[in-house]
């Protein structure tokens, strides 16, 4: 039998010719239920991969076991996507600072105190701010398709922009039609 990691495994057990073992975990953080993929010996070098609009970690399922031959692979969903969970009770401000604020306790929760990040779309934003607020351990930057500014999100965003000021139940609904497939 092979060993498997702690957590949920979406693949194998590695063995010589497999990919590595992608668990899946969860962590509180700044008051939120991080749900997040891992993979990769502990001991090596951390990467985080930061997701984008409108997904969650589940896009880097392909990237993460191809990196984590090398790296210690680490992709949360960030609050308000994917399995991540936030009490209603939290009054969760939805804003990049507010990521990046979850982003640094989910961090400081993994004890991770050196790492580098792949920022894409909304991971960008959220990343830049995480670096800014700890340059010291921020190894590098990949950056994929991301602004670091809002003025950058272009005249697509205001109906998001506007959701985020006023989280209403008429200004959710605009944008659940505009990601209608």
């Amino acid at each position: 039998m092979s060993p498997v990691l702690s957590g949920h495994a979406n693949s194998a057990a590695k063995t010589q010719s497999q990919v590595p073992v992608t668990s899946i975990r969860r962590v509180v953080a700044d008051g939120v239920q991080v749900f997040y993929r891992e993979a990769g010996d502990a001991g090596a070098p951390v990467l985080l991969l930061l997701h984008g609009f409108p997904t969650s970690s589940f896009m880097f399922r392909d990237l993460i076991p191809r990196l984590a031959e090398q790296y210690r692979v680490i992709a949360p969903d960030l609050p308000g996507f994917g399995f991540t969970e936030v009490p209603q009770e939290r009054k969760y401000v939805y804003t990049f600072d507010g990521l990046a604020g979850t982003l640094e306790s989910f961090a400081e929760a993994l004890g991770l105190s050196r790492y580098a990040i792949y920022i894409f779309d909304y991971g960008a934003p959220t990343g830049l701010r995480l670096a800014m607020r700890h340059p010291e351990r921020v190894t590098a930057i990949v950056s994929q398709n991301g602004n670091a500014y809002e003025e950058g999100l272009g005249d697509a965003w205001g109906p998001i922009r506007k959701y985020w000021s006023e989280p209403t139940e008429e200004n959710r609904d605009v944008l659940a039609d505009q990601l209608a497939f």
